[in-house]
């Protein structure tokens, strides 16, 4: 098949979804072209059957903002004609499936029918979409697309919940590749690096804005700290690291905590983690966590969205109602305090992540993709 995707290039979850199954896509021989305003941050240009188009926005007075749909789906229109594409695989409700119909209309005047799939990753749905100013926008955008999935059985509750939909939604899970994480005996993953031999290491992976909780991550690990000698590793970037810089310093633990900022290579991080901590206001499905899982770490999470789903509580690791730090750095102690507790976690989180494997979740997509190019 010859399969646009259509994504946000960034450090996301949805981002880098959508670009590891472009990916293994091509690996399978289905001609794969991403169609973005940046080069996706995970996107290997020099493999086999991958192509980038880049959508550009030329800068005019007369707009405040930027009109981005418009250029997206010129640009649509154009790689569709050119490359003879057979299914737009698009990555948000908002821009993208909208702006994909707009070059749908457009090309059923030339005489194509090109193919909308639709992935609904979180708060495409549940933050933005359900506002005043774009839910009429995302219901039509989600309801004229040829096939809808969903990235877990909760973001699919919510949507129904939130919008009339009139076309069925597919429920496929993220997805990880297990080989590219399960490295904790690889030589290149020295802990000493990092932390004395008798420190255990805990990690959070994210952006760093409020719905994440970073700052409940900080007053957890400082609550384990005092307990369990230990290390927190903080990877990401955004908008409260002035504040969590802050308060480490507040807290006397400034030189207990990492700040990595933004990394392309997080399987190379979380090769060092004991525990993963995802104190989330929501998580549609729980990426980073499941990121954790595969690189053989216990999480300690909330229960909010589809994180249930994703980390099994009281095997995985633990979940907690939101702002419950108390309860999660207890139970993250709990996992800490005894290696041979720590090490059963470990491997129970190894053996449901390879249940999100990207050789059992692939084919669903094919699945999906199939069914849209013969309605």
């Amino acid at each position: 098949m010859k399969i646009g995707i259509v994504c946000y290039p960034t450090f996301g979850g949805s981002g880098v979804v959508a670009t590891e199954l472009g990916m293994a896509l091509a690996d399978k021989d289905h001609e794969v072209h991403f169609i973005t305003y940046k080069q996706p941050v995970r996107l290997d240009l020099l493999a086999k059957n991958i192509h980038f188009h880049e959508v550009f926005v030329e800068e005019y007075p007369l707009f405040h903002f930027q009109p981005y749909e418009l250029a997206l789906s010129t640009k649509l229109v154009e790689v569709v004609l050119t490359h003879k594409l057979e299914i737009l695989h698009l990555h948000y409700a908002i821009p993208h499936a909208y702006a994909a119909y707009m070059a749908k209309k457009m090309l059923t005047k030339k005489g194509i029918d090109i193919k909308l799939v639709t992935t609904l990753h979180g708060t495409d749905i549940t933050l933005v979409g359900s506002h005043p100013t774009y839910k009429a926008a995302v219901e039509f955008s989600i309801s004229n697309s040829d096939a809808v999935t969903a990235v877990s059985n909760n973001l699919k509750k919510d949507t129904l919940r939130l919008f009339n939909i009139e076309i069925d939604i597919d429920v496929i899970y993220n997805f990880i590749d297990i080989d590219k994480y399960s490295n904790k005996k690889d030589k290149e993953c020295n802990r000493t690096t990092l932390a004395n031999e008798n420190e255990k290491i805990i990690t959070h992976v994210s952006n760093m804005r409020p719905v994440k909780r970073p700052m409940d991550v900080i007053e957890i690990f400082y609550k384990i700290q005092k307990e369990i000698p230990s290390k927190l590793l903080l990877v990401g970037e955004g908008p409260e690291i002035e504040r969590l810089e802050y308060r480490v310093k507040e807290l006397g633990i400034y030189d207990k905590v990492l700040f990595l900022g933004n990394s392309d290579d997080v399987n190379k991080v979380l090769c060092y983690s004991d525990v993963f901590l995802l104190p989330s206001m929501t998580e549609s499905f729980g990426l980073a966590a499941l990121e954790a899982m595969a690189a053989e770490t216990a999480i300690i999470s909330t229960n909010t969205g589809g994180l249930p789903e994703v980390n099994i509580n009281n095997v995985t690791g633990f979940l907690s109602d939101l702002g419950d730090v108390n309860e999660m750095a207890k139970n993250a102690i709990f996992i800490l305090e005894n290696n041979e507790r720590l090490e059963t976690f470990k491997a129970n989180a190894f053996k449901q992540a390879k249940t999100f494997s990207i050789d059992k979740i692939l084919p669903l997509y094919e699945g999906v993709y199939q069914k849209a190019i013969e309605k």
